[in-house]
């Protein structure tokens, strides 16, 4: 059986027990999704492990056998163009949606003020959060690593990529015994690192049902899905299209794909992506799916598929786009034209700057809505949609990995590359002897 079969049947048992157990409230069942919840726990951690090893060896690797630094330049123009527009484009669904369907006006005022005062603390300590993030200019600043060892130690992806790439970039002018030294050492760490993958990933499939089991066991979350509804569906019906529909047409014209054979590739990042809620998290897997089953270069998906898990966040822009008009229309707020632009314009820049981690997405939310005059209604209005963060978080962290894909497959087409899957059955030897 295929390893994303595995995973699949993993996520839908795990779904269906967990909803089971929270709906018919049964106390044994979720006991035992608590007692096996560590099984995903670890298998995060055990995939966070190996990102900073991986991105810092696949970058230098991809860089430094670009060979041509205005190649460089080249790819990472069209990456960063195509990340900013695909995000713009999201937000514009989401704010189709939100004025069609106007999520905020079918909540009853008994629910809001349940909502509030429910996850009022959380809200306060998620704007605490966002009051305390660096200004634009130090995130910029913050770029440049002072300490590429403690930016990779803390897991700061953005600063260790700039190291990354400018170290990649020097050893490509290196000539003779010395570049080639350097891409061994490089090569077999990445090696080792993909071999390590396939260790993990045999690991998904029960950390999936475990993380999915634990999650829908507590029956809070569904009550909370019942009371908003309409806002969730609004939600993830924007992503769905998104996913499905703006990177099915972006994969046939831009790509020359089958959007059916795409998704048939890439299924197994997005479905960890799901289970996970992050991004960085999510990575290792997305490098993998991305040169073995898509047959993206490393060149290319060592430099796209960081920076995208970084930068790319098209379905938490989304997300925001309709959480502010849904804010909006519940306390009656004005929402026009030009405020509406400036969702597109904050929300773009927001979710370059959110991190690829759980609930991110909710801080960034905060500057949103803080941008178009919702400064007041911040707290409240975080308090009413913190409840089904997590459980929308997931979507749109799959969405976020199925559009890093997308790119680095539409990148790759546009430099010439002819995408042709090439599993790799990594091994090792033992003593002369050969095992998997």
């Amino acid at each position: 059986m295929q390893l994303y079969t595995k995973i699949l049947i993993g996520l839908i048992a795990g779904v269906v027990l967990g909803m089971v157990a929270g709906l018919l409230d049964l106390v044994w069942l979720q006991t035992a999704f608590g007692w096996i919840e560590p099984i995903g726990t670890l298998f995060i951690r055990l995939i966070m492990m190996i990102v900073v090893p991986l991105v810092v060896a696949s970058l230098i690797l991809g860089t430094a056998s670009l060979g041509d630094i205005r190649k460089l330049g080249r790819i990472g123009g069209k990456t960063v163009a195509y990340y900013l527009s695909t995000t713009a484009f999201a937000i514009v669904i989401g704010l189709v949606l939100s004025n069609l369907v106007r999520p905020g006006s079918r909540i009853e005022p008994a629910t809001r003020e349940a909502l509030e005062a429910t996850y009022s603390g959380q809200a306060a300590e998620r704007v605490t959060q966002a009051a305390e993030r660096p200004s634009v200019r130090e995130v910029l600043l913050n770029m440049v690593p002072t300490n590429v060892v403690n930016a990779a130690a803390s897991g700061d992806l953005l600063p260790l990529i700039i190291f990354s790439i400018i170290f990649g970039a020097a050893v490509s002018l290196i000539q003779g015994d010395r570049r080639e030294s350097i891409l061994n050492f490089f090569n077999a760490v990445n090696d080792a690192v993909m071999i390590i993958i396939d260790w993990i990933m045999k690991l998904a499939p029960y950390a999936v049902f475990a993380l999915i089991g634990a999650l829908l066991s507590r029956s809070e979350g569904l009550d909370l899905l019942g009371s908003l509804l309409i806002y969730t569906l609004v939600v993830v019906g924007g992503l769905l299209i998104h996913a499905f529909g703006t990177y099915a047409i972006i994969i046939r014209v831009l790509a020359g794909m089958n959007p059916g054979t795409f998704y048939r590739r890439i299924i197994k990042a997005p479905i960890v992506a799901f289970s996970t809620s992050s991004s960085n998290a999510t990575l290792p897997v997305t490098m993998e799916v991305a040169q073995e089953e898509v047959g993206i270069s490393r060149e290319v998906s060592s430099f796209v598929l960081p920076l995208g898990a970084t930068i790319n966040m098209d379905g938490t822009a989304l997300y925001q786009a309709v959480a502010v008009m849904f804010i909006a229309q519940i306390y009656a707020a004005p929402m026009g034209v030009a405020e509406q632009l400036t969702i597109v314009l904050t929300a773009t820049l927001a979710s370059i700057g959110a991190a690829g981690v759980p609930s991110a997405g909710i801080i960034t939310l905060i500057l949103v809505l803080q941008s178009v005059g919702l400064g007041a209604q911040t707290q409240a209005g975080i308090a009413l949609i913190f409840g089904v963060d997590r459980i929308l978080d997931m979507v749109r962290t799959a969405v976020n990995v199925t559009g890093d894909l997308t790119a680095a497959t539409v990148i790759a087409r546009s430099e010439g590359e002819t995408l042709v899957p090439h599993p790799v059955d990594h091994k090792i030897q033992l003593g002369g002897a050969e095992a998997s």
